[in-house]
């Protein structure tokens, strides 16, 4: 009677659906609309902008750790890949939604940063097939200033000071112009990588 053989190594694990990681992509999906709730009610109100600020930080900080848990821990979903951006542009794009309806932002640089966020996001999805779009230094700058200058205005500085508006504004026409840098970073990145990818199929 022979034994029966073992493996020489173990079948990776199928990644839950319902990990850490993606159980915080979902918490910042949920805060989205809490976040423009509170922002339409207490626009006016000291205490109020506190708890819209606090809301978008913790958002922000999901989203740092929903990514680095995923990385650490091997919990990569395709569920992830496809609401994580979903969700951090969505916290983003409602931020500069309520600066504008606040009269903070002008309308048209929250459009087009808009168009920029969602359009880059697309077309990541659009070009899986030939590779994944890498991360770059512009699109983190972008990140990263628009998540201070977005901070900034929500914090209640100009319901003392007048002049903190326009700091505010001379913030946010920063991660504008990073904002629209970085999004033709990628579109020459996502053109260079379809390009290779096509010339690689047909040699």
């Amino acid at each position: 009677m022979t034994a029966d053989p073992t493996p020489s190594a173990s079948a990776p694990q199928p990644v839950p659906l319902w990990n850490i990681a993606n159980i915080l992509t979902m918490v910042r999906c949920v805060m989205v609309p809490l976040f423009v709730v509170v922002a339409a009610m207490y626009e006016h109100s000291v205490p109020g902008r506190f708890v819209i600020t606090v809301i978008f930080v913790i958002a922000m900080v999901t989203d740092f750790l929903d990514g680095h848990l995923a990385r650490s821990r091997n919990l990569i979903t395709d569920f992830g890949k496809i609401m994580d951006p979903i969700a951090d542009k969505g916290m983003t794009g409602a931020a500069f939604i309520m600066l504008s309806v606040w009269d903070y932002v002008p309308w048209w640089m929250t459009i087009l940063i808009l168009v920029r966020e969602f359009g880059i996001t697309i077309m990541r999805f659009t070009i899986l097939k030939h590779g994944a779009l890498p991360a770059n230094f512009s699109g983190k700058a972008k990140t990263m200033m628009q998540s201070i200058a977005i901070t900034f205005c929500l914090l209640p500085f100009d319901l003392w000071w007048e002049p903190a508006r326009w700091i505010g504004l001379g913030l946010v026409t920063i991660a504008f112009i990073l904002t629209i840098w970085s999004g033709l970073v990628n579109i020459k990145d996502g053109l260079r990588l379809r390009r290779e990818a096509l010339s690689g199929a047909g040699a």
